[in-house]
C-alpha cells in the first residue's frame, strides 16, 4: 500500500501549468519547483562543524564534516541529469555525515541540454582526480578511504564512474546507489506495474532521451551499467530500491548481476513509497531510515 506520507508529500512541489507547453521553458520550471520545495520536503538544515562550498578540480561541490581526516563520500545528486543540486540533497548529506563518521562532498556536475554527455561524467571524474590529489591537503579528508554515492540519475553516474576507477586501476572502497537508473530502454515490468507515483516511462525516456542525445551512445558502459562486459572488481554495493518506483526492477536487475559478478551486495527495497523519497526528510518517515542506512553502511565499511 501507498504511503499517505507519500500522498502527502506530493502536494508540496508546483507542477508546471497546462499553458507551459515550451519543453525547455518545462524544464526550467521544474527546476526551480524542486528548490522551492525544498525546505517543505527536506526540513531544516543540520549544523556540522564544517559546510563548506569548495572547487574540486574546478567542479563546483560542498563539503560536509563533522570531523578532519574522516573517510569520504562523493555524493551525486539526481534528477534525470536535468534537474536537482547541492541544494536539493543538502540536508540529506548533511544528516550522513552526522551519523557515518565520513566527510560527504556533493557534487554540483553540470546539466543537461546544456551539457549532455558525457559533460556529468567528466565532472565526477575530475571531482574523483582532485579528492585523491588534494583531498588530504585541501579537503581535510582521507582521500585512501573512498567511496561514491548517487539517487536516480546520480546513481547512474556513480556506478558508471565505479567501473571506470577500477578500469583505471584505482578502484573506490564502496558505492550507494538510491533507486539509480540503469536501463536507458526503460524496458522493467515496474514501468507498467507503478504507474505515475511521481515517475513514468515518458519522464524517464524524455531525461535519457535528453542527457544523451544519440540513441547509439546510450547503449555503451559509459551510460548503460548492464551493458559493461565485466562488473567484477566493483566495490561493495548497498542498493536501494521503493515499491512504488518505475525504476525498482531495473534497480534489483543490477543487484543481481553484481552479485552473479561476485561483488559484495546489499539490497534493500521499501515498501509503500515511491521514487525520490529517500531525500523528503521531513516528510517521509523511511527517508529517515534510508539515510541512516546509508550512514551505517558506510560507518560499517570506511570508519576505523
Amino acid at each position: 500500500m501507498l504511503s499517505p506520507q507519500v500522498t502527502a508529500a506530493a502536494g508540496l512541489r508546483s507542477r508546471p501549468p497546462a499553458t507551459l507547453t515550451d519543453p525547455y521553458e518545462v524544464l526550467q520550471f521544474i527546476r526551480q519547483a524542486m528548490e522551492d520545495a525544498n525546505e517543505a520536503e527536506c526540513g531544516p538544515a543540520l549544523p556540522l562543524p564544517v559546510v563548506v562550498d569548495v572547487d574540486a578540480g574546478g567542479v563546483p561541490a560542498r563539503l560536509y564534516a563533522a570531523r578532519v581526516d574522516a573517510p569520504v563520500l562523493v555524493y551525486l545528486h539526481g534528477g534525470g541529469w536535468c534537474y536537482g543540486s547541492i541544494e536539493t540533497v543538502d540536508r540529506f548529506c548533511r544528516r550522513v555525515a552526522d551519523r557515518s563518521g565520513c566527510a560527504v562532498l556533493s557534487v554540483g556536475y553540470r546539466l543537461a541540454p546544456e551539457h549532455p554527455f558525457p559533460a556529468a561524467l567528466e565532472d565526477v571524474e575530475a571531482v574523483l582526480a582532485h579528492v585523491r590529489k588534494a583531498g588530504a591537503a585541501e579537503l581535510g579528508v582521507d582521500p585512501t578511504r573512498l567511496a561514491i554515492g548517487g539517487d536516480s540519475a546520480g546513481g547512474q553516474l556513480a556506478t558508471v564512474a565505479a567501473r571506470r576507477q577500477r578500469d583505471a586501476a584505482t578502484p573506490l572502497d564502496l558505492q550507494v546507489l538510491i533507486y539509480p537508473a540503469i536501463d536507458p530502454m526503460t524496458a522493467s515490468e515496474s514501468f507498467d506495474e507503478v504507474g505515475s507515483y511521481g515517475l513514468d516511462r515518458a519522464a524517464m525516456k524524455r531525461a535519457w532521451e535528453t542527457y544523451v542525445p544519440d540513441p547509439m551512445t546510450r547503449f555503451t558502459p559509459d551510460v548503460a551499467p548492464l551493458a559493461a562486459e565485466d562488473l567484477t572488481g566493483l566495490p561493495p554495493t548497498l542498493i536501494i530500491t521503493a515499491e512504488y518506483d518505475a525504476l525498482r526492477d531495473e534497480g534489483a536487475d543490477y543487484a543481481d548481476a553484481l552479485i552473479t559478478a561476485g561483488v559484495p551486495v546489499v539490497h534493500t527495497r521499501y515498501m509503500g513509497v515511491n521514487h525520490g523519497f529517500a531525500r523528503k526528510l521531513a516528510v517521509i518517515d523511511d527517508a529517515r531510515v534510508a539515510t541512516d542506512q546509508v550512514a551505517a553502511y558506510l560507518r560499517a565499511a570506511l570508519t576505523f
